[in-house]
């Protein structure tokens, strides 16, 4: 694609994220746009976020469970990245109206000791870089009209994220097994899914390590401090206004948000 079409592009998405408006699919004006494109695209939507103030404290894996895949018809991870301005932390409610079309979905994240510099990286090379492990919510969120996307459009648009929350519980993952913890997503006291860690990619620690890997490639490591979010366990589900959730990981902790 053309420099100048990617640029505008970028800023498309950046002033639909700042107005909370939706935007047609990108894939649907430019059938012929690839993966190295959308993220050329990314990349131009966080230049103009940087460039207001705001601060890159992590990275995001998305797609990669069976249930998000099926969801969104995507059926690859991709890549996002995580700014100071999308933290929430355990408890916070979050004004619906902030976003355009949330859904919240359960996760195990990542704060690293060290860098990882992909390729190369290992699960184990990912759990000697990391420092603990926390219960989360990412809420995700799409520019793109009605979530109609494909992988271009998920990609471009910041892997379609939206805010995350981090949780109560930071524990050492040298002792717990992250393949086989289960986690419970409640919506308003009711339960509405079930998963384990092992959806994502088999296991998290594969998911961050794909991360350090597909980043690695584009000369971006992962930093020591960073959070990562490993994806989602379960399905993802529709937020509103009065909405209450709650996420529970075995051996990790809980994590809660409310929406008003």
């Amino acid at each position: 694609m053309d420099k100048n079409r990617i640029i505008q592009l970028g800023d498309e998405l950046y002033d639909a994220l700042s107005g909370k408006r939706m935007v047609a699919p990108l894939t649907e004006r430019e059938p012929q746009m690839s993966i190295e494109d959308a993220y050329a695209v990314q990349q131009q939507l966080l230049a103009r976020r940087l460039s207001r103030g705001a601060r890159v404290i992590g990275k995001k894996v998305g797609v990669t469970s069976k249930a998000v895949m099926n969801m969104l018809e995507v059926y690859q991870p991709d890549f996002g990245y995580l700014l100071d301005d999308m933290l929430y932390n355990d408890g916070d409610s979050i004004a619906r109206d902030s976003l355009i079309q949330p859904r919240a979905e359960g996760e195990i994240a990542f704060v690293l000791k060290h860098d990882l510099n992909g390729p190369g990286v290992s699960a184990a090379d990912v759990l000697r870089a990391t420092d603990f492990v926390m219960p989360c919510f990412e809420i995700v969120d799409s520019r793109i009209r009605d979530w109609k996307i494909r992988i271009q459009d998920t990609v471009a648009d910041n892997a379609s994220c939206g805010v995350f929350v981090l949780g109560n519980g930071a524990v050492d993952p040298r002792r717990i097994d992250l393949t086989t913890c289960g986690m419970v997503l409640e919506k308003n006291g009711e339960i509405i899914a079930t998963g384990a860690g092992a959806a994502a990619l088999g296991n998290p620690l594969n998911a961050v390590a794909w991360l350090a890997n597909t980043m690695g490639r584009l000369g971006v490591p992962l930093r020591a401090g960073e959070v990562v979010l490993s994806g989602a366990l379960a399905a993802m589900f529709p937020a509103s206004a009065g909405d209450h959730f709650r996420v529970t990981i075995g051996g990790i902790g809980g994590c809660s948000v409310r929406f008003h």
